[in-house]
């Protein structure tokens, strides 16, 4: 699974990096490096521009009907449009590769609600051979990141929700949500955890965001990242505490027992 990650690009440099054209951010995120369920995140997709979207379609580009990539801030717990409770958000953090096409909860999103999810790295745990004092096999958590440094692009999916509870003018009637599809992990990070986000490379990026890419072709898309394009390292225990923060989390943590030294990437 993908339960916690970093993500510190300003807005004006996402812009930039994945050719946004219409900026929803009013006020930017401050840097998080132990993003969490249920926080603020941001969200590359592609929407046809509409009043119910706060843009100005005059300004979408010569041709209107077309989707127009924008950069928006939703929370991390997909809720479905069909909730009766947004707090089902919280255990949607994650969408499985393999069900996403028919699990009812992702299916509607997958078929046209798809976005990009930029991140400095993400955060698994791997569980060693020492024992805590309760008994359980300690865990040694492990910063995944491009090994070139570069942005990792997580797909992902987004759903609006209506607030059932407020007014039709009431600015915070729709709830935007998301969640992270992951799959099973390449042969090197599955030593680490059996799991990991997906990755969108950027020649691929139009097409998994454009709403009107025949379903079909969507799978073919997401693929497991090539050997060699993520590094892993192991870091301070203290990210394991969602109130911990600060660039200090990434520093990389020397290992000296030989089981450690063993899941060294």
């Amino acid at each position: 699974m993908c339960g916690r990650y970093a993500s510190s690009r300003r807005p004006d440099d996402l812009v930039e990096e994945f050719d946004v054209l219409d900026s929803h951010v009013t006020q930017a995120l401050e840097p998080d490096y132990n993003v969490a369920p249920t926080k603020d995140v941001y969200a590359v997709l592609e929407r046809v521009p509409s009043a119910s979207d706060g843009g100005d379609v005059r300004d979408a580009g010569p041709d209107p009907v077309d989707p127009v990539r924008q950069l928006r801030v939703v929370r991390w717990g997909l809720v479905p449009s069909w909730a009766k409770d947004p707090a089902i958000g919280s255990r949607m953090i994650n969408a499985r590769m393999e069900t996403v096409a028919d699990k009812p909860a992702f299916r509607r999103a997958f078929a046209k609600r798809r976005c990009l999810l930029p991140a400095d790295g993400y955060y698994e745990w791997y569980e060693t051979a020492e024992l805590t004092a309760k008994g359980k096999p300690r865990k040694q958590p492990f910063f995944i990141r491009p090994a070139d440094g570069g942005t990792l692009a997580m797909a992902g999916l987004y759903e609006i929700w209506r607030d059932p509870t407020r007014d039709e003018d009431d600015p915070e009637q729709f709830r935007w949500t998301c969640t992270v599809i992951t799959t099973d992990a390449a042969d090197d990070l599955g030593r680490i955890h059996d799991r990991m986000p997906l990755m969108v490379e950027p020649d691929r990026w139009h097409t998994w965001l454009d709403p009107r890419t025949d379903q079909d072709d969507l799978l073919a898309l997401l693929v497991p990242a090539v050997p060699g394009r993520l590094e892993a390292y192991p870091v301070s225990a203290a990210v394991g505490n969602v109130r911990n923060n600060g660039p200090g989390l990434l520093e990389p943590l020397a290992l000296e027992g030989p089981d450690d030294q063993e899941t060294l990437l």
